[in-house]
């Protein structure tokens, strides 16, 4: 067998491929003279090779082709390197009351606790069961809030949010399903807006599950 050997040379813009064919036992009469080779063998294959030649070929291309081969040939170790460990996140659990409210604790406060009677400090939004905005103690493009002061009584607050707010410490966040039975029974239980269109909107779901998000901020 003979060996293949592959030159490339950018000469003037243009990418010449010379190839030869190397014979370890050619005898001296098919050696190269006068820029052609001597012999039928050889004469034959310069005459297929030599004309191989691949004209206008950009430098940049070219650059291009020999640094993606050295990537090739590059191996990088830290393919190798085990994956870490990925935690998964902790699932909310939601905890039903005999009232029918359901309750997730999604920031559990480290604050004083509250228990039925106090008077606490908070900021709620209230949403209905399909995501609808109703009402916020949070205005939602300055992110300025007006907390509400409320009495951990079931006659002057809905019964499904005092169920909601005893037992919660100072700091903590909580997102509650309200049915309309410990609802809004009637006009007078807070919280309630004091604006006219806000208050008329909130009352006319009164009959319908509401979500109420709410944070405690003080027990006063």
């Amino acid at each position: 067998m003979g060996k293949f050997q592959l030159c490339v040379s950018p000469v003037m813009g243009t990418l010449a491929i010379q190839a030869s064919l190397l014979f370890p036992c050619a005898s001296k009469s098919s050696s190269i003279k006068g820029g052609r080779p001597n012999g039928g063998v050889s004469q034959n294959l310069f005459a297929k090779f030599s004309s191989l030649t691949v004209k206008r070929l950009p430098r940049r291309t070219l650059l291009q082709f020999i640094g993606f081969s050295s990537m090739v040939l590059h191996v990088n170790p830290d393919f190798d390197a085990p994956m870490p460990d990925m935690k998964e996140p902790e699932a909310i659990r939601t905890l039903k009351l005999a009232s029918g409210v359901r309750i997730q604790e999604i920031i559990e406060g480290e604050g004083p606790e509250a228990s039925e009677g106090d008077i606490v400090q908070l900021n709620y939004v209230c949403r209905r069961s399909n995501g609808y905005f109703v009402h916020s103690t949070v205005d939602q493009f300055s992110g300025e809030s007006a907390p509400v002061i409320l009495p951990l009584d079931e006659n002057k607050i809905i019964k499904g949010l005092k169920e909601v707010l005893v037992g919660m410490k100072v700091g903590g966040k909580r997102r509650a399903l309200i049915p309309p039975s410990v609802g809004y029974i009637n006009e007078n239980l807070k919280p309630i807006p004091d604006e006219f269109g806000p208050r008329r909107s909130l009352l006319s779901h009164a009959n319908e599950p509401l979500i109420f998000e709410v944070q405690l901020l003080k027990v006063l």
